[in-house]
């Protein structure tokens, strides 16, 4: 993923059409897309700033408030499915979710299953 472009320039594109250039000539003076430029523009109205936003990844899932309710379905019934568990969050709950989710949600924590027995290791 590349990186935001500089504060400064940020800076200097916001000043120059708060100072009366069109956003288009803005950005022409500064090479930025004149699209970029109405965005900065826009964000310094809405919020004060230019900063840009965070990259990458979000921080967390919309599971991590669940997860004792989710572990807890888990530990009172160890053979329940993930569209199950889906189930139950959205009636109990009310939170929507996929079963993909619920398994990445699972997996960052090291939790998997296997049901089917012939196909697991035996120990040494």
């Amino acid at each position: 993923m590349g990186k935001p472009l500089s504060m400064d320039l940020r800076r200097r594109v916001v000043e120059a059409i708060e100072g009366g250039l069109s956003t288009r000539k803005a950005a022409k003076r500064f090479s930025v897309g004149t699209a970029t430029a109405g965005t900065w523009a826009r964000l310094k109205r809405a919020k004060g700033t230019v900063e840009p936003a965070r990259q990458g990844p979000p921080a967390g899932s919309k599971l991590d408030a669940h997860e004792a309710f989710i572990l807890g379905l888990i530990e009172d019934n160890p053979d329940i499915a993930l569209h199950e568990i889906a189930d139950r969050l959205e009636v109990q709950r009310g939170v929507r979710t996929v079963p993909a989710t619920i398994w990445y949600f699972l997996d960052r924590r090291g939790i998997t299953f296997k049901k089917n027995r012939s196909r697991q290791r035996t120990g040494p």
